[in-house]
């Protein structure tokens, strides 16, 4: 089974703020043209995406510095689910995942606020706690991802700790995910999980949206 961890990519859909608007329009169609063709406007950091190192470093790895490996793998399910708005995801809430918590393996974040898509609310997300990033990247995972906005608050600090901790480890960060909260059910099940981040292949690059599923074996 495969599950889609991606929000929908349509114009006027939610950005970071100060982020580039989405829009997305026919440019040929089959009544004029004789095919379809959509013209798109997006950022890269636009709707389910990851973050490259050089995101907030010029001098940290591109999007295609990274071996493909940081995309994809087996997947941990940290249940961050039920903190209040704005507060950390803490050090001793990855106390249930520790085992699972090793290189190649991808951290998948559960707040459970993906169900804040696209409201007010959305930008009040929980975010990873500095302290809690260095354990993350100590033993030795370089993927993380969230179903939040971001891994730090919104709006940004300016110090950025967890995308600085986490980027200074050239690891890859996914946000704006989904459907994590079945997951937690997959993996409490003993079943694994890989989960997927492909991004486009674009040339020097802070990040690219992505189509994000999870495999159930």
């Amino acid at each position: 089974m495969i599950v889609d961890l991606s929000v929908p990519v349509v114009s006027g859909m939610p950005v970071y703020p100060g982020d580039p608007e989405v829009e997305i329009a026919p440019a040929l169609t089959v009544a004029v043209e004789g095919v379809n063709v959509l013209g798109l406007h997006l950022g890269s950091q636009s709707g389910t995406h990851v973050d490259a190192p050089f995101h907030i470093d010029d001098t940290l790895p591109t999007l295609d510095d990274l071996p493909l490996e940081r995309f994809l793998g087996p997947a941990a399910v940290l249940d961050a689910r039920g903190l209040p708005p704005r507060s950390p995801v803490s050090p001793s809430m990855l106390e249930p995942v520790a085992a699972l918590l090793r290189p190649g393996t991808v951290l998948l974040v559960a707040t459970g606020w993906d169900e804040h898509w696209g409201t007010p609310e959305y930008l009040a997300h929980p975010y990873l706690d500095a302290e809690a990033a260095r354990l993350i990247v100590a033993a030795g995972v370089r993927t993380v991802g969230v179903d939040a906005l971001s891994v730090d608050p919104t709006p940004a600090p300016a110090d950025l700790l967890a995308h600085r901790v986490l980027c200074g480890a050239h690891a890859v960060i996914a946000e704006n995910l989904r459907n994590l909260g079945p997951l937690l059910e997959v993996q409490a099940a003993g079943r694994p999980i890989e989960a997927s981040l492909l991004p486009l292949r674009l040339h020097a690059a802070d990040g690219s949206p992505v189509r994000a599923v999870a495999r159930i074996g």
